[in-house]
């Protein structure tokens, strides 16, 4: 019941490692004041460290001054940029409707309001232009692909369904139209109602016949420095529909962000993204820029400094964190590698991605964020957990988890019970909601599945004690034993701090709260189990500041695996770092151990073989050493 997790690759001669790129002489406006002895120094610059790509930049207003009609000086401004990019040895990705840039959107001056999305004439327009540009730099060895617009959403702003595909549709053909078969996708971030549980008319199912790539966008803010760490990686995995996922703009601001954290910030992304099943990365962007006068910049400062290198050209530290990861990139041959298979999986639930009717908006956007906490616990257990939309069927994993689900559907819930006859280890805990409306679960009668019943009184939710929970196991989980005890911490509105009263009538209980309240339920059903979980874990971590130092939701999962007989090929005794694979097609595996500490940590690896470091040939099969918040990749030998 082993789960493939995807990681699909770009048909590229090199994965792309790069950066976004505007030259430091004029930002968006480089065009207008083309440099090309500082263009070429700062790609060197970029080839010096290792990087592959650059994400380069149309400023449309200038390069389509009126319609039907290119300004050819600035065609042979970007041909004389592309000439340069070969010369250096980078490749770059032209991106076209720009559009919206670092805070400001910049119209060509001809469009007079239509709306981008629906009106025919400016359908036709950017049909004309990609098509037109296409043919004038498609020709050109530097060039490796093609973006149809920078963040889309915010640009044309949201749309229907129907025209964000059509929009979509008719940009991807203008490229083919132009002559040019190189991979192509829409920059619009991936900001769709499957990542964010938000609907702007965006929707990776409606791409999947027209990009060749995703490309999701991620520069969260939160609370939680584990959340902040992982979320780029978790959005990767969301946006696994088929095609290769390339993590096309993350990055952070001096303004922001001290050098030292933005090297650290970067390297977990990175490593996090890799084993989420990214198989390309893009930071934003190449330099700082000196140029406070000038619009963007002007009027929103902090877009200064988003540079991995200075506006003098000085590399940062996050840069030397790119090129050591173009280096383990290298080591181990990762166009040839994919990711090791799981017997772990977390379902998402549909109401994310479909269009149910009369959902409450704040019901979706929860759900990345329980999903998210659940995944980082998978993570800190080492169960390389594989994410399964309910969408597409529910999986057979040795071990099922779906957490603080305030709703499946019907025949979903019928599913899990089969899965569980046939010998999987299914746990799925309850949630009364985060709206106010509605409040319980939409779940089924309880009794048929999990041998409980319900106590809960209508229009009310029973509160959990706000000053923290502690539970007991009163009968053996995996390896946590009878006696053993965890503490929870309820979070998030009072109101939603809801657990579930039940009577077992068929099952045994497995952990309970002090006030001997059943917490996680078993009952055995077939081949396998279902546990029943009644205090939404999940959730309170969710919405917890600084959660990850105390949390124990990882604890339980690691339990339920032991129960289930999953166990990772390598694996630590520590929540503070994470392991997991890729494998390489001649059978070789390489093994990742991702410190989640501001500590250094030492941890003896739990492994069937001879561990090396791919960098420095280091043995650490039996001490591996990682510094705070760092990375260490092996080779498994034997």
């Amino acid at each position: 019941m082993s789960l493939t997790r995807p990681s699909r690759h770009l048909s590229v001669p090199t994965p792309w490692v790069g950066v976004n790129y505007w030259s430091r002489r004029g930002g968006p406006l480089m065009w207008r004041q083309y440099d090309d002895a500082i263009v070429r120094e700062e790609l060197a610059t970029l080839v010096g460290h290792g990087l592959t790509v650059t994400r380069s930049f149309l400023y449309w207003p200038d390069l389509q001054p009126v319609p039907d009609q290119l300004d050819e000086e600035y065609v042979e401004r970007y041909q004389r940029f592309l000439v340069a990019c070969e010369d250096v040895g980078i490749g770059t990705i032209p991106t076209f409707v720009v559009g919206h840039m670092s805070g400001q959107n910049w119209d060509v001056p001809w469009r007079h309001g239509r709306d981008l999305y629906a009106d025919g004439f400016m359908l036709g327009q950017q049909a004309f232009y990609i098509r037109e540009t296409v043919r004038r730099f498609g020709g050109f060895p530097a060039v490796r692909g093609w973006l149809i617009s920078n963040e889309m959403p915010l640009y044309g702003g949201p749309t229907t369904r129907e025209y964000a595909r059509a929009w979509g549709l008719l940009c991807a053909q203008a490229v083919r139209a132009g002559g040019s078969e190189l991979p192509v996708s829409l920059g619009d971030g991936a900001w769709t109602m499957e990542v964010t549980g938000a609907d702007n008319g965006f929707r990776l199912a409606d791409q999947q016949d027209v990009v060749d790539f995703i490309g999701p966008h991620s520069y969260p803010m939160g609370d939680d420095q584990l959340r902040q760490f992982v979320r780029a990686a978790f959005v990767c995995e969301l946006c696994h529909v088929g095609k290769p996922v390339v993590l096309e703009e993350f990055g952070v601001t001096s303004a922001f962000v001290a050098d030292d954290h933005a090297a650290d910030y970067y390297r977990q992304v990175l490593h996090h993204s890799l084993l989420a099943g990214a198989t390309g990365w893009i930071g934003w962007n190449n330099t700082d820029f000196d140029l406070a006068d000038t619009d963007p910049y002007r009027h929103h400062l902090y877009e200064l400094g988003f540079g991995l290198t200075t506006a003098d050209g000085t590399p940062k530290p996050a840069l030397r964190e790119l090129a050591a990861f173009a280096d383990v990139v290298g080591a181990v041959d990762l166009a040839r590698c994919h990711r090791a298979t799981t017997g772990t999986a977390i379902l998402v639930p549909s109401y994310l991605d479909t269009d149910h009717p009369m959902i409450d908006p704040v019901e979706r956007t929860i759900i990345p964020e329980i999903t998210l906490h659940a995944y980082l616990a998978a993570k800190r257990a080492d169960l390389a957990p594989a994410l399964v939309r309910e969408s597409a069927g529910v999986p057979d994993a040795e071990l099922l988890l779906v957490p603080s689900a305030k709703a499946l559907t019907g025949p979903t819930f019928r599913t899990l019970a089969e899965r569980a006859e046939a010998g999987s280890t299914v746990y799925v805990g309850w949630f009364a909601g985060a709206g106010d409306g509605q409040r319980g679960a939409w779940w089924p009668d309880l009794e048929p599945l999990f041998g409980v019943r319900h106590r809960l009184r209508y229009g009310l939710n029973e509160l959990c004690d706000a000053e923290g929970i502690e539970v007991t196991a009163v009968a053996d989980l995996g390896d946590l034993k009878a006696g053993s005890t965890l503490t929870f911490h309820p979070a998030g509105p009072r109101s939603n701090q809801a657990f579930l009263p039940v009577t077992v009538t068929d099952a045994e209980v497995v952990l309970a709260d002090a006030g001997d309240r059943p917490v996680l339920v078993r009952r055995r059903i077939g081949a396998g189990s279902l546990y029943l979980g009644t205090v939404p874990f999940e959730y309170f971590g969710a919405v917890r500041p600084d959660a990850h130092p105390d949390d124990e939701v990882w604890r339980v999962y690691r339990a339920l695996a032991a129960e289930a007989g999953v166990r990772a090929p390598v694996r630590v005794d520590s929540p503070l770092v994470t392991v997991d694979c890729l494998e390489h097609e001649d059978g070789t595996r390489f093994v990742w151990f991702v410190s989640l500490s501001p500590e250094p940590q030492t941890v003896v690896p739990d492994a069937p073989g001879r561990l090396v470091d791919v960098l420095t040939g280091e043995d650490v099969t039996e001490h591996c050493a990682l510094p705070a918040w760092g990375v260490r990749v092996a080779r498994l030998d034997g």
